[in-house]
This record gives C-alpha cells, sequence and structure tokens, in this order.
C-alpha cells in the first residue's frame, strides 16, 4: 500500500540537500566501478583511538555499574574532567555541576540547541560559509537565517559592521566558528572581544564552536569565548573529542558556559535521550587527562600534511594560505568551476574526494575543501593523479581561439 499521503513536516523539507550524504552514494558508485579512492571528503580523522582512552573504556564495559542509564547531566567524573581541562588549557574556571554538560557529540548539541532557544521566526546570524549545522538546526528550529557572507579579503573572518542595524536588533542568536570548518581561518582574541561587545550591545546569545581548537600549529593558540570577560553572561562553547582524539565514531563532546542556557538544553535532552554511554564517559575522561605530548604528536602530524599538500597545490597552479588551525584546507576551484562541478570532475577523473564548498552555505560557492585526513604517501598519489588528469589552477579561464 503506498503512503504517498504521508509527508515530512515542512522543517524537513526546507532543509536543503545534504551534500555529504550525496558524496557518500557517488562515492558507493566509484567504488562499484572498481575506483581506488581517496576520501579528502569529511572530516574523518584516520587512525586509532589512543591506547590509553581504548583501555579505560574496555575497564569500564567490564564494569556492570556502568550498563544502566546514565544521569542526565553526565557523569560527576566527567564534568570534573572536562572543566580541568578548560581550566588547565585556558585558564577558565567553571562550575562542573551546572556550567558543563557532555553531549552525543557536538554536532548533536549544536543542533538541539537551536530547537531549545529557537522559536519560528526568531533571526539567526550564521556566517557563510559554515559548518552546516549551524544553519541547518536554526532551519529546523523555524528560525530565519541571516547569512554573514564571509570574505578571502577579510581573512574569513566576520565583518560584524556588515550586519544591518535593523537585523541585530531582532538577531537572537549568532553562531559562530574559529578557528574554522571550513575555512581553516584563525580569529584573533581582539575579534572575540568586539563579538562579545558586540552581542552584549544587541542581547545576542553567543554560541561558539571551538571543536578545533587543539589542532593549532606554529606557535598559535586558538583562543576561547570563554576567555572573553563577560563571555559568559551571554554564551557557551561548544567542544568535541573527536577531532583531537581520533574519536569520532565514539560521539561524545560537550558544552560549557553559561549555566542558564546550558539548562535549557539539558531540559531539552532529557525529553529526547539519555546522554552517553557511561563507559564512554570514562574513556573521554581519560582522553582529557592525556599529557602533552599527546597533543603535540598530533599537531605534528597535520602540520607536516599541510606543509606537505600546500606545496604540492602549488605546483599544479594554486596558492593555498598556510593555515594556523584545523585539520582542513580551503582550495579555489578552477576559474569558470563552481564547487559540485569541480567536486565531481575531480572524483570521476581521480578518485580523489572533495568536499563542495557550497556544501558549507552559499557563501562557499567557488571553493572545496580538502580533508588532511590521509598520510603523505597517499596525499602525494592524490597529487599525482591530479597531475595525470591535467588538474590545476589557472587565474584566467583558457579561451579557445
Amino acid at each position: 500500500m503506498s503512503l504517498s499521503w504521508i509527508t515530512p513536516a515542512d522543517r524537513v523539507q526546507k532543509l536543503p540537500p545534504y551534500v555529504f550524504a550525496r558524496l557518500d552514494e557517488l562515492k558507493a558508485k566509484a567504488r562499484e566501478q572498481g575506483l581506488d579512492l581517496i576520501d579528502l571528503g569529511m572530516g574523518n580523522p584516520d587512525g586509532a583511538t589512543p591506547q590509553p582512552i581504548i583501555d579505560a573504556g574496555i575497564a569500564a564495559l567490564q564494569n556492570p555499574a556502568n550498563h544502566g542509564y546514565p544521569p542526565f547531566e553526565g557523569t560527576a567524573t566527567f564534568r570534573q574532567a572536562i572543566t580541568k581541562w578548560y581550566n588547565r588549557r585556558y585558564g577558565v574556571q567553571l562550575d562542573s555541576d551546572t556550567e558543563a554538560l557532555p553531549l552525543l557529540g557536538s554536532k548533536e548539541g549544536l543542533g538541539h540547541l537551536a530547537i531549545a532557544y529557537i522559536n519560528p521566526g526568531d533571526t539567526v546570524l550564521v556566517p557563510s560559509p559554515s559548518y552546516p549545522v549551524h544553519f541547518r538546526g536554526p532551519i529546523i528550529a523555524g528560525g530565519v537565517i541571516h547569512n554573514i557572507t564571509l570574505k578571502e579579503e577579510n581573512n574569513w573572518l566576520i565583518d560584524l559592521n556588515s550586519i544591518p542595524e535593523e537585523v541585530a536588533q531582532k538577531a537572537k542568536i549568532l553562531y559562530f566558528n574559529y578557528p574554522s570548518n571550513p575555512t581553516g581561518a584563525t580569529a584573533p582574541r581582539e575579534f572575540f572581544e568586539e563579538i562579545v561587545a558586540f552581542a552584549r550591545k544587541y542581547e545576542i546569545l553567543l554560541v561558539h564552536d571551538l571543536c578545533y581548537a587543539e589542532l593549532a600549529f606554529d606557535g598559535y593558540q586558538p583562543t576561547s569565548l570563554l576567555e572573553i570577560p563577560g563571555a559568559k553572561d551571554i554564551g557557551v562553547e561548544f567542544h568535541t573529542l573527536s577531532k583531537t582524539y581520533n574519536m569520532a565514531g565514539w560521539r561524545v563532546g560537550f558544552v560549557v558556559g553559561n549555566r542558564h542556557v546550558i539548562q535549557g538544553l539539558r531540559t531539552l535532552k532529557t525529553n529526547l535521550d539519555y546522554g552517553i554511554f557511561s563507559a564512554l564517559q570514562t574513556a573521554a575522561k581519560t582522553a582529557l587527562e592525556l599529557p602533552d605530548s599527546y597533543l603535540e604528536e598530533v599537531q605534528t602530524r597535520y602540520r607536516t600534511r599541510r606543509d606537505f599538500l600546500i606545496q604540492g597545490l602549488g605546483e599544479l597552479g594554486w596558492n593555498v594560505a598556510k593555515t594556523k588551525a584545523t585539520m582542513y584546507l580551503w582550495v579555489k576551484c578552477p576559474v569558470g568551476m563552481g564547487s559540485t562541478d569541480f567536486a565531481l570532475d575531480v572524483l570521476q577523473k581521480t578518485g580523489v574526494v572533495v568536499t563542495p564548498g557550497n556544501a558549507f552555505g552559499v557563501g562557499g560557492e567557488g571553493y572545496v575543501r580538502i580533508s588532511l585526513i590521509a598520510d603523505c604517501d597517499r596525499l602525494g598519489e592524490a597529487l599525482a593523479r591530479f597531475k595525470k588528469a591535467g588538474i590545476c589552477y589557472q587565474q584566467e579561464a583558457v579561451v579557445s581561439v
């Protein structure tokens, strides 16, 4: 029997196609055709989770006390590990009982925050390009998105002066993310001071996504929003263990900051889930307690790959800025090609997967994101395939005479 009369809710139908899902379909077809794919599309770290984390998880699995429902607000020991980590990394003091909340990955929390705080018709400020859940979450909640178009000439920083006064007056929430996915851009402390002043002036909730804080290079140390005086009055900050600790599949993240905002998110989550499996929280606590030498190894790995790929792309005509953080390069499409067409062309001709920039909003058109999730041997193979297929960057479109 056909159920064609049952249709998804408007909130689902309003969502633009999810490019990563489409990429998965194309990758599956390419594999069926026998292509050796080099997948540099998703931000899915390669390599194993560090052994101490695995060992802690196994030991916790063997404890029957962890097999029941976990506390809604997360275990006290994991929340304490979160707040100690923040104090050690940023000198920020947090109350582990009220100002920290474990999440089923930061994506879940970012999306549910929108549902918890955005009413239909509320204005939400979102940079473009940005991580998709920053605008998809508010769309699901019925919010009205005001895109803040980011520009290369402004180093992909939000220009607060570009936001019309009447929009700022109406805005309820501003999502932002530095170090940035997808552009790899970083923001100086002065920018954070400016955005806190802006949010306090217009009474806007700041939602900062700090998922790439530890993937920083060349002596650069990213700023936490909560380091800025007064930020905790009007903001929260999200983090994840996925990237730094190779725990993407474990689905562990957390949010810290304003206790009232966190309580609102917790209230929503108590009606939707039971939180993270307690054994995973034990493993996550171990991750946050790893020595800094582990972080240095991770940073070296991605910095080496960054330098290798930037040099190789340079030999093919691209001038890619040396990013100070993240696991991505933000690369211009050849003149005359759109993001989707270029990504498909690369996939079909080389078997290399990159993500079209328009997956991150209209402001990402004209670029692709390349993830540094393969070792230099595989990156070298990708570059060799580019060269063999004639894929390069030209400043001017070639005109046939």
